[in-house]
């Protein structure tokens, strides 16, 4: 007499290697109960329906046939995807639950409920295909999840309706790209506990950066409610991300990045005909992050568990129960897309002349790509879309892959890079512009645009064909050299683009761009906000503020993060941060700047650089400066920060400066702080012996040290033949510089961009005996090469 087969295994007894047996979902679940517990990570529990369940529901209802029929006949053209897979669907949810499998299920459901201490238990009822989850193939919401499912007779429905789901259209499609066998292909269904999340919040986190593969971020996002309408991106979440390094650190809060999401609706518990359904946040929740910091760190840390004991970068999914306050790791799988992605090889991709920005959201991916737009609001519609090109709807979910596959580029209105629109779009390698929030409101079918996911993390769409080009870059062919070469880096947002090159550090980083672009307003209108005359720059300041009643905490915030993600892209290597080195019409051009800032007939040669941070008119500006740099490297634990001073004409002026940043808690020397300067002025070269006694190192800005040696302004076309970098009067300045402060045992660097135009230029400064020479991520290899070759006597 044959035997009956295993219906049903509980969690805590299933393996990572039961993948045959329950899928991928559930064999991680169990591996992580079994494993993980001892180590802090909780998981509901639950039980899996076998493949063998699967296959015997076939046979007890005599469809095994039919579908491989259907099946076939849609292969061989006789039958229209839709037909056969709404047949093959009609079978499975006609059929009837043998009574075996029907009383096993059930007796789990009831054992689970009474260990939870509930009548009828409210649970997630989870597919899980045996051929899911593979580090090859995500299968990312192809077949369905039931929330909220509350007992015996409803629990078998569910699981009925998922074993119906093995054949949508789109699941069927996946397979036969991927080359599965459909009937080799089985479902176990996972019965898990839910989590109170519709009265807290849920999210999905990655343990590596999802655009850049950069291995040392979590990237976490999170929304209020239960947690898939961040999976199907219906919102824009939350997103947090954290330096994994530092994570050891007790001391350590290094939570590099937090961005309020707009939150706008969240699924809760409906009743018995609608078990969830969503409805609008509150103005509160809108306003406020889902987690606080010490929830952010602990999911971190699960994460980085997680990803050790897997051995590979993970997609995982998590809940924080509204009731209790704790936090559960509901499903873990491995991350799919940069696994794959060729490691000595990366393409970048630069946009030029660009008309102007229509819309801007999350970038997905790291290309650019011109096309015509197509805007296709339903998916009703989607047979309306044309091949090649660029889509246009306000989300996606998995009957949309189809046509994702055809699209050129996808922008949606709503979703984070945790959505299905994004994880679908890293998986085909089409870049997207996700969360615009009014895409589909503003552009139109037929309008020529550009989609650029090439500029750090905000992706744009322009307007018109952009001239769009690339360079590839190999890695592995890089030589070593005992000059170090480093990077000049300014955007946090494109910082991790650049993980991958074998740099030396950051060269250079310029803090005003953080001001300038992630924080927008003058310093000291944020520390006499409440003085402000200009009630446009009060508004606009009112509305950048939300969230920080001390005004000032913002700057300083925004300012640390921002930094702390260049410091991240390189730990722990150097990050060389020269301060705030605006021009006076400059400052003025921030938000509430006009009231701060001295008119000047040539701001270029004014109140700058060093001259600002012990004036009475700008040093409480300057504290905020310190404050953030304080909070970089102590409270997040970047002390690879290297403080530069900028335009520092006097050694009386150094000695000012270091003392004014000491009075601030940044003493040099004290927890490793360098200090170095900008060599860009004369009177730092005449005087360099003695500016060694106050610097750690120099740095030449070759471009003002050129313009004010010969006089010329770099800018005025008429001189334009006078400005060169490698006249003998500016060469004789790098060269005497240079010397000076080996001489002094001091490090001496170049940023600028004449090493990348001219090897020769190179070859001078290697041959002067420099120490490091910063250049854009563009011009890293052909720099290193030329280095290379004069550090070993060849011709350039």
């Amino acid at each position: 007499m044959k035997e009956s087969p295993v219906f049903v295994r509980k969690f805590e007894y299933l393996r990572r290697q039961d993948v045959a047996s329950v899928g991928g979902k559930n064999s991680s679940l169990g591996e992580m109960i079994s494993t993980l517990a001892g180590r802090g990570i909780t998981v509901p529990s639950g039980f899996a329906t076998t493949a063998d369940t699967y296959w015997y529901y076939l046979e007890a209802n005599q469809i095994r046939d039919k579908v491989g029929k259907l099946i076939a006949d849609w292969q061989s053209g006789k039958a229209s995807l839709p037909e056969a897979g709404k047949e093959i669907r009609n079978q499975f949810l006609r059929g009837d639950w043998p009574k075996d499998a029907a009383d096993a299920i059930k007796s789990a459901y009831r054992e689970l409920s009474e260990t939870a201490k509930a009548k009828d238990l409210s649970v997630a009822v989870r597919s899980s295909a045996t051929a899911e989850d593979l580090p090859d193939a995500s299968f990312a919401g192809q077949q369905e999840t039931f929330l909220n499912i509350r007992g015996e007779q409803a629990l078998l429905n569910a699981c009925r309706r998922c074993y119906a789901s093995l054949f949508t259209d789109r699941a069927i499609s996946y397979r036969q790209t991927r080359g599965f066998d459909h009937m080799k292909v089985a479902l176990s269904i996972g019965v898990q506990q839910m989590v109170r999340s519709d009265r807290g919040g849920s999210g999905v986190m990655f343990s590596i950066d999802t655009e850049s593969g950069f291995n040392k971020i979590v990237l976490i996002n999170a929304a209020w409610g239960l947690g898939e309408n961040v999976v199907q991106g219906a919102v824009d979440p939350d997103e947090y991300q954290v330096f994994k390094p530092l994570l050891t650190s007790p001391d350590c809060v290094p939570i590099v990045e937090k961005k309020r999401g707009e939150k706008d609706i969240k699924m809760i518990y409906g009743d018995e005909h609608m078990p969830v359904r969503n409805v609008p946040t509150s103005k509160h929740e809108r306003a406020s992050f889902v987690l606080n910091d010490v929830e952010i760190l602990q999911l971190a840390r699960w994460a980085v568990i997680i990803e050790q004991h897997y051995g590979c970068a993970m997609d995982i999914e998590w809940a924080k129960d509204g009731c209790t306050d704790q936090l559960f790791v509901v499903q873990a799988r491995p991350e799919t897309v940069q696994a794959r992605r060729e490691a000595g090889v990366f393409k970048t991709y630069k946009v030029g002349k660009k008309g102007r920005v229509l819309i801007s959201g999350l970038s997905v991916g790291e290309a650019a790509v011109s096309g015509r737009l197509c805007l296709i609001e339903s998916a009703k519609d989607i047979d309306k879309f044309i091949d090649g090109s660029i889509l246009v709807t306000e989300t996606t979910d998995p009957d949309w892959v189809p046509i994702m596959k055809r699209a050129a580029a996808i922008i949606t209105d709503h979703g984070g890079r945790t959505s299905h629109a994004a994880i679908v779009s890293r998986e085909l390698g089409v870049p997207a512009v996700v969360g615009a929030r009014n895409a589909t409101y503003l552009l139109h079918t037929g309008q020529d645009a550009t989609v650029s996911c090439a500029e750090g993390d905000e992706g744009f769409v322009y307007e018109g064909k952009a001239e769009i080009t690339t360079k590839e870059l190999d890695v592995a062919s890089i030589s070593s050299t005992r000059t170090k070469i480093m990077l000049n880096l300014a955007n946090p947002a494109a910082a991790y683009r650049w993980w991958r090159l074998p740099a030396d550090g950051i060269g250079l980083a310029r803090m005003e761009f953080v001001i300038s672009n992630h924080i927008q307003v003058h310093p000291m209108a944020l520390v006499r906000f409440d003085r402000l005359k200009d009630e446009e720059a009060v508004k606009k300041i009112t509305s950048l503020t939300q969230g920080y009643p001390d005004k000032p905490e913002y700057f300083v915030d925004k300012l640390a993060r921002g930094l702390a993600c260049l410091c991240a892209a390189v730990y722990p290597k150097p990050a060389i941060i020269r301060l705030s080195d605006f021009k006076t019409n400059e400052y003025a051009n921030l938000i509430g700047g006009a009231e701060f800032e001295p008119k000047e007939e040539n701001p270029m040669l004014g109140f700058r650089g060093a001259s600002r941070y012990y004036s009475p008119r700008y040093k409480e500006g300057f504290a905020l400066e310190c404050k953030a740099l304080k909070r970089l490297r102590e409270d997040m634990g970047f002390t690879n920060a290297v403080v530069m001073v900028p335009f520092c004409r006097t050694v009386g002026e150094a000695a000012k400066v270091l003392q004014v940043m000491a009075d601030h808690g940044l003493k040099r020397g004290e927890n490793g702080l360098q200090v170095y300067v900008m060599c860009e002025i004369p009177s730092n070269v005449i005087m360099a012996g003695e500016f060694t006694k106050y610097f750690d190192g120099f740095s030449i800005g070759s471009n003002d040290l050129t313009q004010l040696t010969l006089g010329v302004d770099r800018d005025s076309s008429e001189l334009a033949d006078l400005f060169d970098e490698q006249d003998k009067a500016v060469k004789w300045m790098i060269s005497t510089v240079i010397a000076e402060s080996n001489k002094a045992g001091r490090k001496i660097g170049l940023c600028g961009q004449a090493p990348s135009n001219h090897p020769e230029f190179a070859a001078f400064l290697v041959g002067c005996g420099i120490t490091s020479i910063s250049v854009s991520p563009d011009s890293f290899l052909e720099v290193k090469k030329h280095v290379f070759s004069s550090e070993n006597g060849k011709a350039i």
